[in-house]
């Protein structure tokens, strides 16, 4: 058991960690940039330390900081929430050479499955069905080109990250590129990375999330769906469990599918 956690987010995120390691009898550290030290989650954490300015780049995302806070304060594992720097795997090796825990997947799950066009191809490769996509687009003019070929509207996204951010919607192709400069500036300044692929966009569908626990030794265990389909700005509102419209027989067909699919690529943690 971890004696002392550093987590590396804020806001809401860090309260949760904050909670449940309280409840462990573990100690927390929060970090927080200058514009946050008067935040909720550097008032309940045990210690905090302060790694940077306002710009996200330069503190919630500056990794030297962040493991420096950690060595200084002691702390033995880091936290990193969700954001941030909770999907790059480069971050989380760093951890493992400092000699501190990374709370979180192995950097080999993430790699192929939080980089979205590398989840795609696994996808593809085990049997899922997708929705029509592309690899990095490389610039506007190829997003153009990929739009058009696949049809509208279509949805760019981070291939990085979450939380709805760097994601536009195009409907038709005098948009395109304003929709490719405002999503890979969104996502370079959220994750550290412009990268964007696109997508065919649903209008109005249903979004439903297999939650998934697996251990180091190869056991991966389903722990339900939730119903995610109501939100504001692709970022969820109200979450459900279970969905009120999928079938018990779908139910069963997607959780083996999901299933198969992490324990043949060695999926670890949750997800």
């Amino acid at each position: 058991m971890f004696k002392k956690v550093l987590i590396a987010n804020r806001g809401e995120i860090a309260m949760r960690i904050i909670r449940t390691c309280r409840a462990l009898g573990i100690r927390t550290v929060a970090v927080h940039s200058t514009v946050d030290e008067a935040a909720l989650h550097v008032r309940f954490a045990d210690e905090a330390v302060c790694i940077g300015p306002a710009d996200v780049g330069k503190s919630y995302l500056n990794a030297p900081a962040i493991i420096a806070a950690a060595e200084v304060t002691g702390a033995d594992a880091v936290h990193p929430g969700y954001g941030f720097m909770a999907e790059d795997a480069s971050f989380a090796e760093l951890c493992g050479k400092c000699r501190l825990g990374f709370i979180g997947p192995t950097p080999q799950a993430m790699r192929a499955w939080g980089n979205k066009v590398s989840a795609r191809q696994l996808a593809v490769d085990h049997g899922l069905p997708l929705l029509p996509g592309t690899g990095v687009l490389e610039s506007p003019e190829y997003a153009a080109a990929e739009a058009k070929r696949i049809g509208f509207p279509v949805i760019i996204k981070a291939v990085s990250g979450g939380g709805g951010r760097g994601m536009r919607i195009v409907r038709e192709g005098d948009d395109i590129h304003h929709a490719f400069h405002t999503a890979t500036t969104e996502a370079a300044k959220a994750f550290g990375d412009p990268t964007v692929y696109l997508e065919r966009y649903i209008e109005r569908p249903r979004h439903i999330e297999f939650q998934i626990l697996a251990d180091s030794h190869g056991g991966v265990w389903s722990l339900g769906e939730r119903e995610c389909s109501l939100q504001r700005r692709h970022q969820k509102v109200i979450e459900e469990a279970p969905s009120p419209v999928i079938s018990e027989e779908k139910r069963l067909e997607l959780r083996d599918r999901i299933v198969a699919v992490l324990k043949a690529t060695g999926y670890t943690t949750v997800g």
